[in-house]
């Protein structure tokens, strides 16, 4: 398996998750301005949706979209590791995952953009909205977001929350978000993927 990412991108999510699940596979890095690998290659005819995480597959198919990338690696590597298809554990996560990448992925999104002023503003309280909702499910104890045990989920909500420094956006209000990252970062599958995309020394 090959993954295609740009460093700190949303495809650190399942970079990590290959690490977690002790895959052999590549990896590349994509210039997403250029649409081009670091080999020189044509991404768009990697896949033309030209985004990524993109993870190529053994057999010449390519998936995409993080949320199904990370599924499939657990699922086909550690059989067992995530809930079964069709329990609620299952439906958990998947609630997890789609909330990360419908609702907060996706409010950090427009920040990239140059947002400033009361556009900017904004979009801020809307992502600490978005924010509170799992600040607060996290207020039962649970060690992750699904309970007890580390998922893609968290792996995930790692990574677009590390988007928050750069944009000047506060964290500090979310202190069991702060200490779930913070249990995540000192996991070995998570320093592995930062060193391996240059974001740690």
């Amino acid at each position: 398996m090959k993954l295609y990412y740009s460093p700190g991108a949303c495809s650190l999510a399942s970079h990590i998750v290959l690490e977690e699940a002790g895959v052999a596979y590549s990896a590349e890095k994509v210039n997403l301005r250029e649409k081009q690998t670091e080999s020189g290659a044509d991404y768009l005819a990697i896949t033309p949706r030209g985004a990524v995480p993109a993870l190529a597959l053994d057999g010449g198919e390519v998936l995409t979209e993080g949320v199904a990338i990370m599924q499939y690696v657990m699922d086909s590597a550690k059989p067992g590791a995530l809930p079964a298809a069709g329990t609620l554990g299952r439906a958990r996560l998947q609630e997890a995952l789609n909330y990360v990448a419908t609702e907060v992925h996706k409010t950090y999104s427009p920040l990239f953009r140059g947002l400033e002023g009361a556009a900017k503003e904004a979009q801020l309280a809307l992502l600490d909205a978005r924010l509170k909702v799992i600040e607060d499910r996290l207020a039962d104890g649970r060690a992750f977001l699904t309970g007890a045990a580390f998922t893609p989920a968290d792996a995930y909500l790692f990574t677009v929350t590390n988007w928050s420094r750069p944009m000047g956006h506060d964290l500090s209000r979310f202190p069991r978000i702060e200490a779930l990252r913070a249990r995540i970062a000192e996991r070995p599958s998570v320093q592995a993927a930062m060193k391996a995309e240059g974001l740690l020394k």
